[in-house]
């Protein structure tokens, strides 16, 4: 496979960013991801959770389904799937059962990551299959979405409380 160019992974990370200020407009998480293969998005997604009521729908199980019926095929063995936030154990297990080649993250989730920072399940040789894991790109900028968005709903939190 060839190697990603700085300028390919920030253009495919901005792709995810899209993505994630997607969720945002929808009162989500704004999480985005996409799946490209052979330098080609055939996969997109954004969290919607709070709007599907299904704790599965997470951007990156939505772009990995959306990249399957693209391709007609649950293999994704030379595909590189981008997110603004660094998976968690179920994003992490689909990654690996459809067999993504490469995995490229932003911001580091301290409380549920599993490319790296909690546990790295992608990397893990005891699996059939792993995934090489980069973060950091774009880094700031996927990780100031989510603190905004968080700040933005604790300030609302506390004006519905105060109301009370």
């Amino acid at each position: 496979m060839e190697q990603l160019s700085e300028e390919q992974k920030n253009k495919y990370m901005g792709e995810a960013i899209k993505e994630a200020k997607e969720a945002l407009a929808k009162a989500e998480v704004p999480i985005g991801a996409i799946v490209v293969l052979d330098g080609v998005i055939i996969g997109r997604g954004h969290n919607l959770r709070e709007t599907t009521h299904d704790a599965t729908t997470h951007a990156e199980m939505i772009a990995i389904r959306q990249a399957c019926e693209t391709i007609s095929n649950w293999r994704l063995e030379r595909a590189q799937l981008f997110v603004t936030l660094e998976p968690c154990p179920m994003c992490s297990g689909a990654m690996l059962l459809s067999r993504v080649a490469e995995v490229y993250y932003g911001a580091a989730d301290p409380k549920g990551g599993t490319a790296g920072t909690l546990m790295n399940l992608l990397e893990d040789q005891r699996f059939n299959h792993c995934a090489t894991v980069e973060k950091g790109i774009r880094e700031k900028e996927c990780g100031a979405l989510l603190t905004q968005f968080f700040k933005a709903l604790r300030a609302k939190r506390k004006k519905e409380q105060k109301k009370d």
